[in-house]
């Protein structure tokens, strides 16, 4: 019996593919770092705010630091055999925040007269060895599992079955759904058709996760370690 869904590519063989392209400078290439700055602009922002600032201070922050990403060719860095992006941005991170309190000590002393170009070089960090990392990790897997979610629901949409998507959805984040008999009923369906239609859509879902986490992976990474990893971290918060 047939999904209602076109085919979707896999995204496996094209691990670190978004941040390669966001990496040649083309019209693609700014297309992809814009792609990545939106994935974790979330993240990063949450990160902020933990630090002791307000919102408004953190949001602004935070376009201050993708905007000085999107300037120039700042992901030369960023290489697959160093690790994940995930760990070369939030190296990238510390070192915005480290050199912006430098400038601002040094413009305290100086009256406002001294001002540095920023040299965007950091060592990649190891996931989760402080407080902060913790935070950034957990918030990277919920914009993960929010950008998964929103590309099924596109898919649902685009099939003309939005209604089922909004009923079966709350089987992906450990949610109570309806007796399936309920569930056949407002749907038109089979309790048999409900319980297929539930595996799908969990099988989808992994899958578009997988896709998230794909792209930022370097080829020789452990995919299931991952997605077990990024499962670990949105559980813990």
């Amino acid at each position: 019996m047939s999904s209602g869904f076109a085919p979707q590519p896999w995204f496996a063989p094209t691990r670190w593919s978004l941040v390669a392209r966001a990496q040649d400078g083309t019209d693609a290439g700014r297309l992809a770092l814009s792609e990545l700055c939106e994935a974790y602009w979330q993240p990063v922002f949450r990160v902020l705010c933990r630090d002791q600032r307000d919102e408004d201070s953190a949001r602004e922050l935070t376009q201050e630091f993708f905007a000085f990403v999107l300037s120039g060719n700042r992901l030369t860095g960023a290489e697959p055999e160093k690790g994940t992006f995930r760990s070369y941005l939030l190296g990238a991170l510390r070192h915005f925040e480290s050199d912006r309190r430098e400038r601002e000590r040094r413009q305290k002393r100086g009256g406002g007269v001294v001002t540095e170009s920023l040299d965007l070089h950091p060592e990649v960090v190891g996931a989760g060895t402080e407080l902060g990392d913790c935070q950034f990790d957990r918030e990277w897997a919920v914009a993960v599992l929010a950008r998964a979610m929103e590309s099924v629901a596109a898919d649902y949409a685009e099939g003309g079955r939005s209604a089922h998507f909004e009923r079966l959805k709350p089987a992906l984040a450990g949610g109570n759904l309806p007796p399936h008999a309920d569930l056949a009923l407002e749907l038109g369906m089979t309790e048999g058709a409900i319980k297929v239609a539930i595996h799908r859509l969990r099988r989808r879902f992994r899958e578009r996760v997988c896709q998230e986490i794909a792209q930022t992976l370097p080829e020789s990474a452990d995919l299931e370690e991952e997605l077990r990893y990024l499962v670990a971290v949105w559980v813990s918060g």
